[in-house]
């Protein structure tokens, strides 16, 4: 009896853990070579599902039981802060065959990554991977430090068929974005005050002009006010996830 007991038990936590993951938000986008499917985790975390391949973006262990999560084909990593660079999460997602692209700071404290500085471009399992500049420029630490410094991280810009999507990273809106083309979707931070204003990410997609904007990594931003702030800006469309 008792040994039934404990398989209940089990089960039911089974269950309960499945079921908690079955609670992230999901989006599909329609490419030329077929769709990718958005899992919106939180924070900065992302899962990006293509033609069978598994990208993790800066998978945190705060956010979910990534135990039970699909395994990694590819991991990116912005930049080396421990909400975006959890190295036990990273050890749970990689496979033999999983390719791990990371900052050079990152490359210091885990083996067999795949450095990308800013401007490097490489194309990893068939997906074009783009980094860009990530940095701050107003908010800075008490010690007149930005919070994310010039040169250190990267955004990335990633190529499904015939959509680019760019995942910003930690950054505010720096002049290096008045260069990037041809946004599809982009997820845009807006977490205080490490990364952008709402004021910050309307001026930000308004030079980008992404079909799709998904603020990210809010914290406790109100995201009313972007939304208010682009209400006249037709063609990008403010779609609000779970992801502070």
């Amino acid at each position: 009896m008792f040994k039934f007991i404990l398989l209940i038990l089990f089960f039911m936590g089974m269950a309960s853990s499945a079921n908690a993951q079955t609670q992230f938000e999901t989006d599909i986008i329609t490419t030329s070579a077929g769709d990718l499917k958005i899992t919106f985790i939180g924070h900065g975390s992302l899962i990006f599902t293509f033609n069978g391949k598994v990208i993790h973006i800066d998978p945190y262990g705060e956010l979910a039981d990534y135990s039970i999560l699909p395994k990694a084909d590819i991991i990116l990593i912005t930049h080396e802060h421990s909400d975006h660079f959890d190295l036990a999460v990273i050890k749970m997602l990689r496979t033999n065959k999983t390719e791990l692209v990371l900052t050079e700071t990152c490359a210091q404290k885990i083996s067999g990554g795949m450095v990308m500085k800013n401007g490097g471009v490489q194309t990893v399992q068939g997906i074009k991977i783009e980094a860009v500049p990530a940095y701050n420029i107003i908010h800075k630490r008490d010690n007149g430090q930005p919070f994310h410094p010039q040169g250190v991280g990267n955004g990335y810009i990633l190529t499904f068929g015939d959509k680019r999507i760019y995942v910003a990273g930690d950054t505010e809106n720096i002049p290096e974005m008045k260069t990037i083309q041809g946004v599809d979707v982009a997820f845009l931070p807006m977490n205080l005050p490490y990364t952008m204003t709402p004021g910050m990410v309307a001026d930000a997609a308004k030079v980008l002009k992404p079909k799709i904007l998904y603020p990210y990594h809010y914290g406790d931003t109100d995201t009313s006010k972007l939304v208010e702030l682009l209400k006249d800006e037709q063609e990008i469309e403010v779609r609000i996830r779970k992801m502070s």
